[in-house]
C-alpha cells in the first residue's frame, strides 16, 4: 500500500539523514494515514523484538498503533523511519517514541527497527531527530527502562554522544541522559554524517557503471556530448539510454536503464525538464544510486519550478539516493577518468578538487587554470544544489588521497552552521579557497541597531570564512592566483619575505605591495648579502630586496635562488624577472624551478614577469607583483589558521528558564518588540553579563530618593524601550546633585533611567544580530555616539570558540583600543573575551533575541561593564535541522 503524502503539517518535522552506508532515510512523524504500514511493521517483528521494545509481547491492535499516530508533542511524540520501494510506495523500518513522565521536563524514549536492519544505524539517527523535537518542546531530559539483553539498545545510548548515564535496578538498566547539545554530542553526530555522506558520493564520483538517458546520435544533443566526453576516458562501463533505442558514437542503446544488463550507479539525466521525473523514476526503480540531472528548468525558474525540484529531492531521497543538481553541467572524476560534463576542453588530471555553483563560472576557472599549468582531481557543478552541497563534497575530498586542494564557488548556503563544523574540520588536513559572490541584506527595513548597521550577510561569511579556516578570494583573477600558489608551493611559516630582482623599479612596487599586505621584508644574513655580492656588479644592491640589474642572467638566478631560500630569516621568495636581451621569461622559469630542489627547502617561491606572458610551470607565475603578493598573504593567512588552537565551545552557566520568562513576556506583546530598560537589564542578569545598576523612575518625584540609593554622580537616560537616547539627546552624564537631578530628568523626560557613572576605559559596542542566513552574528568594536562613522568592529558566527571571543577582543581596531590607546591602561581581555562568550550564548540559545546591542561597554583595567543596553524581540522562525545536509 502507497501511504499519502505527509500534509504540509508535518513538513517541518520531516528530514532526511544519512546512514553509515551511504543511503538516506526519511524519518518524520506518523501520521493517521499510516496506521496500517505502521500495523504491518509491528507483525513483522520477531517475538525477540518486540519483547525487547515492550518488555512483553503485545496484543498489535488498533489501541496500539493508535498511541503513535498524529503525535502532539506535549504529551508524547513518535517518528517514524521511512523507505520507498519500486512505483513509490513507502514503508516503515523503524519507530521512536516518547512519552512525557509527571515532571513534564522529563520524557521516556524507546525505539525499535526492522529486524533485518538493526545494524544500519536507523535507531541512532531516530534517537538524534526524536531528541531535537523533544528538546524544542521543552523536554530537557530522556530516561529509558532497557532489558538488559537488549544490548543493541544500550549501545545506542552509550554511542549517541549524549551524556549517558546508567544504573541498574529491579532487573532493568535504567538510562538517563540530558538533551542539552554538548560539543561531544555534536561531535558524535558529525563523525557519523562523515561516513554516511562521504560514502553516498562514491556512486556520483567514482561510478563503475553510467547511464546516460536522453544521450542521443542527433548534433546538438547536449546527452550526446556528453556520453561522447564520457567514452573517450572512462574506465568504467558507458550506455545511452533513448527512446528509439538508435546507438551513439558507436555504442548500443537501450530503452531504458532497467534494460541495461548490469546495475547502474551513476545516470546521468538529460532530458527536458518535463522529462526528468519519469526517467527519474525509472532509473531509481531499476536501483540507481546516483542522479545527476543536467536538465534545467526547477527552482531557478520561480515558484512552479521549485516545486518541481521538491518533488524530484523527495523521490531522491525516498529511494536512498543522491542527486547532483539539477541545473548543472556534470562531474568529472579523475580517478575514473570520467568526464561527464559538457565542457569542450578536457580536464587534465591533477590535486584540486572544484565545487562550483554557477557552471559558466566553473567552466571559466578550469579553462584558466589548466591555462596556468593547474590538473583537477574532481570537478562538481552543484547547480541547484537541490540535495549534493559543498558540505557533502567537503565530506567526500576530505579524505581523498588524490585531492590536495579544495576550491568552491559559491553563491548561497544552505546550511552555513554545518559548513562551518565541516570546513573547520577539513581545513585542518587540505586548504579550502573560496570565492562567494553576492551579498543579502539583514533585511528590507532600515537597521535599527548599531549592531544591524554594522552587520551584513557578507560580513557573517567573511567571519564564518575565516573562523572555519577557509580561505576567501574577492575575484576570479584573485581565486586563480591564490589556487595556482595553494597547489604548487608549501605554505610560508612566518610573514617574512626576500625579494629577488633584476629590476630596481619592480622591487619597490614589490616591496610597498609586501607591506600593504603586513608582510616585512627579512634582514639577510651576512652570509646570504657575502654570496649575492659574488654573483653581481659592485652597483647591485644584495641587501632586501636584493637588485642583480639587468645584466642578471639565468646562471645568476641558479645560484642566487637557493642562498636565499637557505637563509633561516626567510619565510618566502618572490622572483621578479623581467625579460632582458640575456634572460628570457621562459630561461628564467626553467632555472627558478630547478634551483629551487622541489621545494625542499619548504618555503614557497613565487615568480613575476612584467611586461611578458606568465610562464606556467612548478613554480607559479604572475603578471604583476601585487598579483603574486595577495596571493602569498592568502597563504599565509591559512599557516596563520593552522598555528591557531583549536579552541572550544565551553558551556555558559545561565538562568535559562529566568531568561525564556523574559522573551516569552515581550512576545506576548508584539506591539512593543523593544525590551524595557528593567528587561534589558533582567536577561543579561540571567546569562551574567555585566551591566550597571540603575533604578527606572516612572514618577518625578521618586528621582531624589533612587539618586540617594545609587549615589552621585550619575547618568540620567531616557527610559523609552529601544530608544537611541544619544540621537534624542536623551542622556546627561556627570549629574553631581539634586539640583543638577532635577534638570536632568526635565531633559530627558519620563521614564527615565539612573545609573552611576563608570568613567574611564575604552567605549566599545558588543552586540550581536540575527542574520537570515548565518543565524547569530556577533560583533565588538569602538562604541559611543560615533561607533557606525568610526567602523572596524570584529564579527564572528555564533557559537564561539574561546579561541573566536579572545580574537574579536584583540584584532583590528578593537584590539588597539583594548591593548591601551593613547595612554590608557590596558582593558582585561578575559573579561571582555567571557563578555562577549555569553552575548554569543544567550542569542544561540534565544534565536528570538532578533537585536542586542550593549553600547558603550566600558573597558576597564580589571572589568567590564555595559552602561546601556537594547534589545528587540522577535518571534523566530523554525528552522530545519537537517533538511539540507
Amino acid at each position: 500500500m502507497t501511504m499519502s503524502k505527509p500534509p504540509s503539517a508535518a513538513e517541518d518535522r520531516t528530514h532526511d539523514v544519512i546512514l553509515r552506508d551511504g543511503t538516506t532515510l526519511r524519518v518524520r512523524p506518523p501520521l493517521a494515514t499510516d496506521a496500517e504500514c505502521l500495523r504491518r511493521f509491528l507483525d513483522s517483528l520477531s517475538p525477540a523484538t518486540l519483547h525487547l521494545r515492550f518488555h512483553a509481547i503485545p496484543r498489535i491492535d488498533d489501541e496500539l498503533v493508535g498511541r503513535m499516530l498524529d503525535p502532539d508533542w506535549e504529551v508524547r511524540g513518535a517518528l517514524v523511519a521511512v523507505t520507498s520501494g519500486v512505483g513509490g510506495a513507502e514503508g516503515i523500518i523503524g519507530l521512536a517514541s516518547y512519552d512525557r513522565l509527571r515532571d513534564p521536563r522529563v520524557a521516556e524514549v524507546a525505539f525499535v527497527v526492522a529486524d533485518d536492519r538493526r545494524l544500519a544505524g536507523i535507531a541512532t539517527r531516530l534517537l538524534e531527530q526524536l531528541a531535537a523535537e523533544a528538546a524544542a518542546a521543552g523536554v530537557e531530559r530522556f530516561v529509558a527502562e532497557v532489558l538488559p539483553e537488549n544490548g543493541h539498545m544500550l549501545r545506542v545510548f552509550e554511542d549517541s554522544g549524549f551524556g549517558v548515564s546508567i544504573t541498574h535496578r529491579d532487573g532493568d538498566v535504567q538510562v538517563e541522559f540530558p538533551l542539552g547539545p554538548t560539543g561531544r554530542y555534536t561531535d558524535a553526530v558529525d563523525a557519523r554524517h562523515h561516513t554516511g555522506a562521504a560514502r553516498s558520493l562514491r556512486p556520483a564520483l567514482a561510478p563503475e557503471t553510467v547511464a546516460v538517458i536522453g544521450a542521443s546520435a542527433r548534433d546538438g544533443s547536449i546527452g550526446g556530448a556528453l556520453f561522447r566526453n564520457i567514452v573517450e576516458g572512462f574506465t568504467g562501463r558507458a550506455y545511452p539510454v533513448n527512446r528509439s533505442g538508435d546507438a551513439v558514437a558507436g555504442h548500443h542503446a537501450y530503452r531504458s536503464v532497467a534494460a541495461i544488463p548490469e546495475p547502474i550507479e551513476l545516470a546521468i539525466v538529460a532530458v527536458p525538464a518535463g522529462a526528468v521525473l519519469t526517467a527519474a523514476t525509472e532509473a531509481l526503480d531499476a536501483g540507481v544510486e546516483a542522479l545527476c540531472v543536467i536538465s534545467a528548468g526547477f527552482a531557478e525558474t520561480g515558484p512552479a519550478g521549485a516545486e518541481e525540484e521538491k518533488r524530484l529531492v523527495s523521490l531522491v531521497r525516498a529511494h536512498g539516493a543522491r542527486l547532483v543538481g539539477p541545473n548543472c553541467l556534470g562531474i568529472f572524476s579523475a580517478k575514473r577518468e570520467m568526464n561527464a560534463t559538457f565542457s569542450r576542453s578536457g580536464f587534465p588530471p591533477g590535486n584540486v578538487a572544484f565545487a562550483s555553483q554557477s557552471g559558466a563560472v566553473g567552466l571559466a576557472v578550469v579553462d584558466e587554470a589548466v591555462a596556468r599549468g593547474l590538473g583537477f582531481s574532481a570537478f562538481v557543478s552543484i547547480g541547484n544544489k537541490a540535495d549534493v552541497s559543498s558540505n557533502d563534497l567537503l565530506e567526500y575530498w576530505e579524505e581523498d588521497p588524490e585531492t590536495n586542494v579544495i576550491a568552491l564557488y559559491l553563491e548561497s548556503f544552505g546550511n552555513p552552521h554545518r559548513f562551518a563544523r565541516i570546513a573547520r574540520r577539513v581545513a585542518r588536513r587540505r586548504p579550502i579557497l573560496a570565492l562567494k559572490a553576492g551579498s543579502t541584506p539583514i533585511g528590507e527595513r532600515a537597521a535599527l541597531s548599531h549592531t544591524a548597521a554594522l552587520a551584513g550577510s557578507d560580513a557573517a561569511a567573511e567571519a564564518l570564512f575565516r573562523q572555519a579556516g577557509v580561505l576567501r578570494a574577492h575575484t576570479l583573477e584573485e581565486f586563480e592566483d591564490t589556487l595556482q600558489l595553494l597547489a604548487a608551493q608549501p605554505l610560508p611559516h612566518g610573514r617574512r619575505v626576500a625579494i629577488l630582482s633584476n629590476a630596481g623599479g619592480l622591487a619597490v612596487l614589490c616591496g610597498d605591495a609586501c607591506a600593504e599586505a603586513g608582510f616585512e621584508l627579512s634582514a639577510l644574513s651576512e652570509r646570504t648579502r657575502e654570496h649575492l655580492a659574488a654573483l653581481a656588479p659592485d652597483e647591485a644592491t644584495v641587501l632586501n630586496p636584493v637588485d642583480l640589474l639587468g645584466s642578471a642572467t639565468a646562471e645568476t638566478l641558479a645560484h642566487a635562488v637557493p642562498a636565499i631560500l637557505a637563509d633561516g630569516d626567510v619565510d618566502a621568495l618572490i622572483v621578479l624577472a623581467a625579460p632582458t636581451a640575456v634572460l628570457s621569461s621562459e630561461d628564467a622559469a626553467r632555472t627558478i624551478a630547478s634551483a629551487t630542489d622541489g621545494g625542499a627547502h619548504g618555503k614557497p617561491v613565487l615568480m613575476v614577469t612584467p611586461g611578458a606572458e606568465p610562464v606556467h610551470g612548478r613554480v607559479p607565475c604572475y603578471r604583476y607583483p601585487e598579483s603574486a603578493v595577495r596571493a602569498l598573504r592568502k597563504a599565509a593567512e591559512r599557516s596563520e589558521w593552522l598555528r591557531r588552537p583549536r579552541g572550544r565551545i565551553a558551556e555558559v552557566p545561565a538562568d535559562r528558564p529566568e531568561a525564556r520568562a523574559v522573551i516569552d513576556a515581550a512576545l506576548a506583546t508584539p506591539d512593543q518588540p523593544w525590551l524595557s530598560a528593567d528587561d534589558v537589564r533582567r536577561l543579561l542578569r540571567a546569562y551574567g553579563i555585566p551591566f550597571v545598576s540603575q533604578r527606572v523612575i516612572d514618577r518625578a518625584e521618586d528621582a531624589a530618593a533612587a539618586a540617594k540609593a545609587l549615589g552621585y554622580p550619575l547618568a540620567v537616560k531616557g527610559g523609552a524601550p529601544g530608544a537611541h537616547k544619544s540621537d534624542a539627546g536623551a542622556v546627561v552624564l556627570g549629574v553631581a546633585d539634586d539640583e543638577a537631578l532635577a534638570s536632568a530628568m526635565e531633559r530627558v523626560g519620563l521614564p527615565a533611567v539612573l545609573q552611576p557613572m563608570v568613567t574611564g576605559g575604552a567605549e566599545l559596542l558588543a552586540g550581536a544580530v540575527q542574520d537570515p542566513v548565518f543565524g547569530a552574528v556577533v560583533a565588538l568594536g569602538p562604541g559611543g555616539t560615533s561607533t557606525e562613522l568610526v567602523g572596524g568592529a570584529n564579527f564572528a558566527t555564533a557559537p564561539l570558540t574561546d579561541v573566536d571571543a579572545e580574537e574579536l577582543v584583540t584584532s583590528g581596531k578593537t584590539g588597539v583600543l583594548v591593548s591601551g590607546f593613547r595612554g590608557r591602561a590596558a582593558a582585561d581581555v578575559p573579561a571582555l573575551a567571557d563578555l562577549v562568550r555569553r552575548v554569543a550564548a544567550l542569542v544561540t540559545d534565544f534565536p528570538e533575541v532578533a537585536e542586542l546591542d550593549l553600547n558603550p561597554v566600558i573597558a576597564l583595567e580589571g572589568d567590564c561593564v555595559a552602561v546601556d543596553g537594547r534589545i528587540r524581540i522577535s518571534r523566530a522562525p523554525r528552522r530545519g535541522r537537517l533538511k539540507t545536509w
